[in-house]
Protein backbone atom coordinates (compact mmCIF):
# COMPACT_ATOMS: atom_id res chain seq x y z
CA UNK A 1 0.00 0.00 0.00
CA UNK A 2 1.20 3.42 -0.51
CA UNK A 3 -0.59 6.35 0.82
CA UNK A 4 -0.94 9.54 -1.94
CA UNK A 5 -2.64 12.04 0.24
CA UNK A 6 -4.42 13.24 3.26
CA UNK A 7 -8.17 13.99 2.00
CA UNK A 8 -9.85 15.44 5.70
CA UNK A 9 -9.56 15.22 8.83
CA UNK A 10 -13.01 14.33 11.05
CA UNK A 11 -13.33 16.48 14.30
CA UNK A 12 -16.52 15.57 16.46
CA UNK A 13 -18.17 18.67 17.96
CA UNK A 14 -20.83 19.12 20.17
CA UNK A 15 -21.87 22.03 19.25
CA UNK A 16 -21.72 23.01 15.70
CA UNK A 17 -22.71 26.93 16.18
CA UNK A 18 -19.93 27.23 18.55
CA UNK A 19 -17.26 24.70 16.33
CA UNK A 20 -18.54 27.31 13.21
CA UNK A 21 -17.35 30.29 15.48
CA UNK A 22 -14.12 28.87 16.41
CA UNK A 23 -13.22 26.99 13.37
CA UNK A 24 -14.59 29.99 10.60
CA UNK A 25 -14.34 33.15 12.62
CA UNK A 26 -11.24 32.85 15.35
CA UNK A 27 -9.33 30.41 12.65
CA UNK A 28 -10.70 32.06 9.62
CA UNK A 29 -11.34 28.67 7.68
CA UNK A 30 -12.81 28.48 4.48
CA UNK A 31 -16.39 26.83 4.49
CA UNK A 32 -16.98 24.65 1.16
CA UNK A 33 -20.45 22.98 0.60
CA UNK A 34 -21.49 20.05 1.79
CA UNK A 35 -24.12 17.37 0.44
CA UNK A 36 -24.47 15.04 3.22
CA UNK A 37 -27.38 14.87 5.42
CA UNK A 38 -26.64 14.94 9.18
CA UNK A 39 -25.55 17.77 10.65
CA UNK A 40 -21.74 19.31 9.46
CA UNK A 41 -19.74 21.63 8.37
CA UNK A 42 -16.73 21.47 6.17
CA UNK A 43 -14.06 23.63 5.43
CA UNK A 44 -10.87 23.90 3.30
CA UNK A 45 -7.23 23.89 3.84
CA UNK A 46 -5.01 23.82 0.56
CA UNK A 47 -5.94 20.25 -0.38
CA UNK A 48 -7.10 19.14 2.78
CA UNK A 49 -10.59 19.16 4.29
CA UNK A 50 -11.52 19.62 7.95
CA UNK A 51 -14.99 17.76 8.26
CA UNK A 52 -16.68 18.74 11.53
CA UNK A 53 -19.31 16.20 12.79
CA UNK A 54 -21.86 16.95 15.44
CA UNK A 55 -22.14 14.10 18.24
CA UNK A 56 -23.69 15.36 21.34
CA UNK A 57 -22.28 12.98 23.73
CA UNK A 58 -18.68 13.31 23.16
CA UNK A 59 -16.65 14.17 26.13
CA UNK A 60 -13.18 15.84 25.75
CA UNK A 61 -10.23 13.85 25.52
CA UNK A 62 -7.32 16.00 26.67
CA UNK A 63 -4.98 14.00 28.87
CA UNK A 64 -2.09 16.80 29.44
CA UNK A 65 -3.43 20.13 30.63
CA UNK A 66 -0.02 21.43 31.06
CA UNK A 67 1.42 20.15 27.74
CA UNK A 68 -1.15 20.76 25.18
CA UNK A 69 1.01 19.39 22.63
CA UNK A 70 1.33 15.75 24.14
CA UNK A 71 -2.97 14.95 23.42
CA UNK A 72 -4.03 14.19 19.98
CA UNK A 73 -3.81 17.64 17.80
CA UNK A 74 -4.41 18.69 14.77
CA UNK A 75 -1.56 21.21 13.28
CA UNK A 76 -1.68 24.29 11.07
CA UNK A 77 0.71 26.33 9.66
CA UNK A 78 0.61 30.16 9.80
CA UNK A 79 2.23 32.98 8.38
CA UNK A 80 2.32 35.34 11.77
CA UNK A 81 2.72 33.28 14.66
CA UNK A 82 2.31 36.56 16.84
CA UNK A 83 -0.60 37.58 14.89
CA UNK A 84 -2.86 34.01 15.69
CA UNK A 85 -1.64 34.43 19.03
CA UNK A 86 -3.36 37.84 19.70
CA UNK A 87 -6.46 36.89 17.72
CA UNK A 88 -7.04 33.70 20.18
CA UNK A 89 -6.36 35.50 23.24
CA UNK A 90 -8.93 38.29 21.90
CA UNK A 91 -11.14 35.89 21.55
CA UNK A 92 -10.88 34.15 25.41
CA UNK A 93 -9.17 31.28 24.00
CA UNK A 94 -6.18 29.29 26.08
CA UNK A 95 -2.92 29.58 24.69
CA UNK A 96 -0.14 27.71 25.22
CA UNK A 97 3.21 27.97 24.02
CA UNK A 98 5.56 25.37 22.48
CA UNK A 99 7.90 23.88 25.58
CA UNK A 100 10.48 22.64 22.90
CA UNK A 101 10.68 26.64 22.26
CA UNK A 102 9.92 26.46 18.65
CA UNK A 103 7.66 28.66 16.87
CA UNK A 104 4.54 26.98 17.64
CA UNK A 105 1.66 27.35 20.38
CA UNK A 106 -1.55 25.12 21.12
CA UNK A 107 -4.66 26.31 21.51
CA UNK A 108 -8.42 24.36 22.52
CA UNK A 109 -11.66 24.50 20.65
CA UNK A 110 -15.15 24.44 22.49
CA UNK A 111 -14.58 20.56 22.51
CA UNK A 112 -11.38 20.25 24.10
CA UNK A 113 -9.78 19.30 20.85
CA UNK A 114 -6.08 20.55 20.70
CA UNK A 115 -4.42 22.64 17.94
CA UNK A 116 -1.09 23.48 16.75
CA UNK A 117 -0.21 26.79 15.32
CA UNK A 118 3.16 26.56 13.69
CA UNK A 119 5.06 29.36 12.23
CA UNK A 120 5.83 28.35 8.15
Amino acid sequence: MQIKDCLHIAILVSDLERAEHFYGKILGLSQVDRSLNFPGTWYQIGNLQIHLIVDTTIQSQLHNSEKLGRNRHIAFSVTNLDEAKSQLIAHGCEVQMSASGRAALFTIDPDGNVIELNLG
